[in-house]
């Protein structure tokens, strides 16, 4: 028995948050990345086009990037024995391989300038700092899926704590390169930022791998009669297992451009798309809660189920948590000392944040809601209903912007709230469905 597969009666809601804990916290640091490469380009030369030509280098990764993401859970849930191990470390190296050569096809000069200046219409010199940043990150989203697949046997082999030191290591070295790109090399801002990204990403990978050798030596010292899980384990049913879960992750990228868009044509567009970040930002970090138990959920529910119980209440209770949580910040003063004084608004849209800010305050218990059903699903094999439940989702937040924002004229900020809530419970219904026929 692995640390990990637990009993119904051992499993308390003790142990499950000691599990949970430090994942929360791999979140945690990694929501902070963001806001400090922000901070390190801000303050270089010409920080208006290296900000936005940042933001187009990693939206573009992150788009390359997306069908690897997802590698973490397929870990944590298929690599039961060596023989699967190896299928997986095989299928994921293919994948990775194919994300790079996109990657490289894509900061090609006639290729990159087609999509930055033809097709999103980039002024020349925020296209030409978005390209050179880009050659920083060709290797980032192939770096990201190695790292995943072995952060996800590190947490199915019950090690959630060394995923957190890995994040550590990557924030450390990201610190670190930041500073010598921006104060030794002089490079500009949006490569400064890239690198950074780059080289932590790369570092935490190698720390995942290292971390991950004692388990992985336990693996391969299986023999293939040991193997029964893993000879079963044809790389079709590999594909027919990992193709909802990359398509999931596809799909959830658009949300983000989905709401932009609507808030460019509402009422108060300009007001709106600066207090964007902000809002979702601070909702975000209570999110984090809830979508750290997606693995914990994989990892802990046992092959026939019998956790279920136990992790489905302590996800309530966690979820509950965290929408009141942040309700305290929201619906008191904390939120003015939020908006005006830690993310530094101006007194006017602060004071404009407030409403916005407070109809997203259902977001971190639907969040759980999502992980949990996500996480059950996964663990029984059953990955097509997730890549639907987000398909339903994005198409009910899409429609519920476009009856508020064109249809009633509301301001564009206002309907984040009421849209991403109405996408959420949509997705969540989807899930909750479908996972009734669930085998475990």
């Amino acid at each position: 028995m692995r640390r990990h597969e637990i009993s119904p009666h051992a499993l308390s809601p003790g142990r499950i948050a000691r599990f949970w804990l430090p994942l929360e916290a791999t979140w945690l640091m990694m929501a902070a990345e963001g806001p400090f490469l922000a901070a390190v380009i801000a303050r270089l030369p010409m920080p208006k086009e290296n900000l936005a030509a940042f933001a187009v280098a990693s939206a573009l990764a992150w788009i390359v990037e997306s069908p690897i993401i997802m590698m973490l859970s397929a870990s944590n849930a298929l690599v039961r024995d060596g023989v699967a191990y190896r299928k997986l470390r095989r299928f994921s190296f293919v994948l990775n391989a194919a994300i790079t050569v996109v990657m490289i096809v894509l900061i090609t000069p006639p290729v990159f300038d087609l999509v930055a200046r033809g097709i999103m219409g980039l002024a020349p010199d925020v296209a030409g700092l978005a390209g050179r940043s880009m050659i920083f990150l060709v290797l980032w989203p192939a770096a990201i899926g190695f790292r995943r697949f072995y952060q996800g046997i590190l947490i199915r082999d019950g090690r959630p704590q060394a995923v957190t030191w890995g994040t550590v290591i990557r924030l450390s070295t990201m610190a670190a390169t930041g500073l010598l790109f921006a104060l030794v090399l002089r490079l500009p801002g949006a490569s400064v930022g890239a690198g950074a990204l780059g080289a932590g990403v790369l570092a935490e990978g190698a720390a995942s791998w290292a971390m991950a050798r004692p388990t992985v030596r336990g693996l391969r010292r299986q023999t293939d009669a040991e193997c029964a899980f893993g000879r079963s384990l044809t790389a079709a049913a590999v594909v027919r297992f990992y193709a909802p879960l990359a398509l999931t992750s596809f799909l959830s990228f658009f949300i983000n451009p989905l709401t932009t868009f609507f808030l460019a044509r509402g009422r108060a567009p300009l007001e709106s798309l600066a207090v964007l970040p902000v809002v979702v930002g601070l909702a975000f970090v209570f999110r984090t809660a809830g979508i750290a138990m997606q693995e914990v959920v994989i990892a802990l529910v046992g092959d026939g189920g019998e956790n279920r119980r136990v992790l489905s209440r302590f996800n309530l209770w966690l979820g509950a948590a965290s929408t009141a949580a942040l309700a305290i910040v929201l619906y008191t003063p904390l939120a003015t000392i939020w908006y005006g004084t830690v993310s530094g608004l101006s007194p006017e849209l602060a004071a404009f944040s407030l409403l916005p800010g407070g109809l997203l305050v259902l977001l971190p218990f639907l969040e759980s809601v999502l992980a949990y059903e996500r996480g059950v699903l996964v663990k029984s094999h059953r990955t097509t209903p997730i890549s639907v439940a987000v398909a339903v989702q994005l198409a009910v937040t899409a429609a519920v912007f476009a009856l508020m924002v064109v249809g009633l004229r509301t301001v564009g900020a206002v309907a984040v709230g009421p849209a991403l809530t109405a996408g959420y419970v949509a997705g969540a219904a989807v899930l909750v469905l479908t996972r009734g026929a669930s085998s475990i």
